[in-house]
């Protein structure tokens, strides 16, 4: 069983469903749905990953993440990544290899997360989200991976994504 107990304006739904677990005893899971998303983990001709630093009202602070952003209805993934990577950092991509997949919190969530990794960099903006205040940021891929390993990194997509990307750079 499956109730729709809330309905957002535009990012996301909550429903509670009633499950069977496999001793047969029924429990229930509230479980947001959330369009699946991008992530793009950018590198320029010198070697450095293009972030974004933006406030995130949950944690109510800023943080620096890798760009990202929700595939819009039928829209192919590798097409949304390369609309956010124009939208969130300016440039487009010669080049879009892809990485992998995860679900971003699957205890919860039912966003499914596609990554790339984007190069051959070029200036090439769409405007941004009315509703988004980003400043780019650039570091060297390796500062990237040692800020993600000592905590200045702080968002899960943009860790498991340099995860996924280390061994192609």
């Amino acid at each position: 069983e499956s109730k729709l107990v809330y309905q957002g304006d535009r990012i996301f739904a909550v429903r509670v469903h009633t499950v069977r677990l496999p001793s047969g005893r029924l429990t229930t899971r509230e479980i947001a749905e959330h369009s699946d998303s991008v992530c793009m983990v950018p590198l320029d001709s010198q070697g450095n990953v293009l972030l974004v630093r933006q406030y995130r009202k949950a944690p109510e602070r800023e943080l620096l993440e890798l760009p990202a952003g929700g595939l819009e209805p039928g829209e192919v993934a590798l097409d949304a990544a390369k609309r956010e990577l124009r939208e969130e950092t300016g440039h487009a991509a010669g080049r879009m290899v892809e990485l992998g997949t995860f679900y971003s919190a699957p205890g919860l969530l039912t966003e499914l997360m596609y990554v790339y990794l984007a190069h051959d960099l070029r200036e090439d903006p769409l405007p941004s989200d009315e509703d988004e205040e980003i400043e780019l940021e650039r570091l060297p891929f390796d500062d990237a991976v040692a800020a993600a390993r000592d905590g200045r990194l702080q968002d899960s997509k943009t860790l498991a994504a340099l995860l996924l990307a280390a061994p192609h750079v």
